[in-house]
């Protein structure tokens, strides 16, 4: 690999931004796609961040390079973050970047692993970006496979895990134990579904990481399962990589210190996920080409999808309000039973639609959506004690059973109205939106009577910087091209990949939907949701 391999153009050692800062929230993520990989420019940057570290850099930065050098396709870049080291590490990591052209050193000023990956991988500007520990406890191996779904377009984020069935871990019982008992934490207090949230041994998408860092507070140890927490809420996919591991025996870990913040940790990040602190949705996804997200003839965009996850919710608090019912009512009269079993479940019920159904996250406005949801549960209460009041009216001795079958009835009434109030009412930027709360998936570009042939450049993306051309809105169409376009900005001599083809060539075929034949640029297929250029950031 090394024959062929141009040079990488690398930073001289300087100093970096405040951590935390990146660029600015640009909205919800594009669909996943296939990375535009180069040639020239590297398409993964390896962090390794080191604090007193003289004795190991040099042979952790040359195997590392061999490997990759040896293994990996594209090319790359080692970065060293030097944590405010006080020995001879800095002059090694000079050393070694003037030596090795694709190695980089960075100085922080700081100490804090956290912090240096924060740092550095703010200021990347690689596609892929990762980082290992300096005692290269990984088999390298595990490297190609950790970064392929990334790169692919398949995940947004890869670990190494010691605690997958197929992982060979050589450490000790202590170590052992405590990164266990740490991951059954986290799945018990945080509902964490990843195995190892410590191994040193990580990658993410750069679009993804300039979204998911200034979410992140932590600065020390615990950001890597901060990060991997938020993300996971956030629905991102976290690829797993069983690894080969051998422990460090010479490690310098404190491990008592740490395990002390990481807990301190795990109840700051709990809290800011009960409260909905968090912006989550920033880092949201659009589904691609799901099911869900196809028009259904004569039926709202959007209403299928809630319709399904309000009736998820609303039988869950059924049953929560039955149970209810039959507690209280062991203790007081039938109506006062029924007011208060009524009224919990539908403060529950209000939370639940708000962030499964309608897609709201956060706390804006959540104080007013449950205002709303109790005169939306004052309705429900006239119907159904209106139903009980009627059922004692026609039949005073009717039994509890009898009771419970009416309310059964009644609350079915009440939640189709229910559902009715909150789409039109409560949440109405949600329910009438084209997504239904959530990202939907690309819309296909229609094709429109008449095309001026244009002079193109092939294998040109598109991109979404502002150029002399006009920009496509909806309805609106380019002089140029002749196609409608939804919210993309792009070069009126670049729109598309063309093959000169003669006359009748083969129409264009996007999504099912036939386009037309022209004279002189044939459309190449192209796939909406995953393979269209105009979702790189």
């Amino acid at each position: 690999m090394t024959g062929h391999r141009r040079k990488v153009h690398v930073m001289r050692t300087q100093q970096l931004p405040p951590s935390g800062t990146s660029s600015p929230d640009r909205g919800a993520l594009p669909a996943r796609e296939h990375l535009a990989v180069s040639q020239t420019e590297p398409v993964l940057d390896v962090v390794i961040p080191v604090y007193n570290e003289e004795k190991d850099l040099e042979g952790c930065v040359r195997r590392l390079h061999a490997h990759l050098a040896r293994t990996f396709p594209y090319p790359f870049r080692i970065t060293i973050a030097d944590n405010a080291s006080i020995d001879r590490t800095p002059a090694v990591a000079r050393m070694l970047q003037a030596e090795i052209p694709e190695v980089l050193s960075f100085r922080l000023e700081q100490k804090g692993r956290g912090r240096a990956l924060r740092t550095v991988w703010s200021a990347s500007e690689a596609p892929i970006l990762a980082y290992m520990d300096v005692d290269l406890s990984t088999d390298l191996n595990a490297l190609l496979p950790l970064v392929a779904p990334l790169i692919s377009g398949h995940s947004d984020l890869a670990i190494g895990s010691r605690l997958a069935r197929s992982s060979r871990v050589v450490r000790g019982a202590k170590r052992e134990f405590i990164s266990r008992t740490y991951n059954l934490i986290l799945r018990g207090s945080l509902a964490a579904r990843f195995s190892d949230a410590q191994c040193g041994f990580k990658a993410i998408r750069k679009d993804v990481a300039e979204r998911l860092l200034p979410l992140v507070e932590d600065t020390g140890w615990f950001f890597d399962t901060e990060m991997l927490v938020l993300a996971e809420r956030a629905g991102l996919r976290i690829h797993e990589v069983p690894v080969d591991w051998v422990d460090d025996p010479n490690s310098t870990v404190d491990i008592v210190k740490t395990a002390t913040d990481d807990l301190k940790g795990v109840l700051r990040v709990g809290r800011a996920l009960a409260t909905g602190a968090l912006p989550l949705d920033r880092l949201r996804r659009p589904f691609g080409d799901d099911p869900r997200d196809r028009d259904i003839a004569d039926v709202p965009v959007g209403l299928a999808r809630q319709l399904v996850g309000f009736c998820v919710v609303g039988g869950l608090s059924t049953l929560v309000y039955l149970l209810l019912f039959s507690v209280f009512r062991l203790g007081m009269g039938s109506q006062l039973a029924n007011a208060l079993a009524l009224l919990v479940s539908a403060v529950g019920n209000t939370a639940a639609n708000r962030r499964l159904t309608f897609g709201v996250r956060g706390r804006d406005k959540a104080v007013r959506h449950q205002a709303q949801g109790l005169v939306v549960f004052a309705i429900g209460l006239a119907l159904t004690s209106g139903s009980l009041a009627a059922l004692s009216a026609a039949n005073p001795q009717s039994s509890q059973g009898t009771e419970v079958a009416v309310l059964v009835a009644a609350n079915l009434a009440a939640t189709v109205l229910r559902f009715l109030l909150f789409r039109a009412w409560v949440f109405p930027s949600q329910g009438d939106g084209a997504d239904g709360g959530r990202p939907s998936a690309r819309q296909p570009l229609q094709p429109v009577q008449q095309v001026t042939p244009v002079q193109v450049r092939p294998g040109t993306p598109y991109d979404n910087t502002s150029y002399e051309s006009t920009p496509y809105d909806s309805g609106t169409y380019a002089p140029t091209t002749g196609y409608e376009d939804r919210g993309a900005t792009l070069r009126a001599e670049e729109p598309y990949r063309y093959a000169d083809v003669p006359q009748g060539g083969t129409p264009w075929r996007v999504s099912g939907q036939t386009g037309y034949g022209d004279e002189t640029v044939q459309m190449r297929p192209i796939d909406p949701h995953e393979h269209d250029p105009r979702s790189n950031r």
